[in-house]
């Protein structure tokens, strides 16, 4: 992938959108896709208990992050 702007990155941003860590693993960056995906679904999942619901902005933060790393990455 050439750079930011490129065909890639935005597939990755566009896979990221899906799935937080998915445009990192598109991109070969194993350990921030791992990173990404098990902060932004373990604050969505421990959100759905309804007990931690003040963690979903955490896990929305996290997946807007994981989108725009992966559409700015060069």
């Amino acid at each position: 992938m050439p750079g930011q702007g490129s065909g890639g990155n935005v597939i990755a941003a566009i896979c990221s959108l899906f799935i937080p860590g998915l445009g990192q693993l598109v991109q070969g960056r194993i350990l921030a896709a791992l990173a990404f995906f098990v902060v932004a679904a373990g604050c969505y999942a421990l959100s759905a208990t309804l007990i931690l619901i003040f963690l979903w902005p955490v896990g929305a933060i996290a997946h807007l992050w994981s989108i725009i790393s992966a559409a700015r990455f060069r």
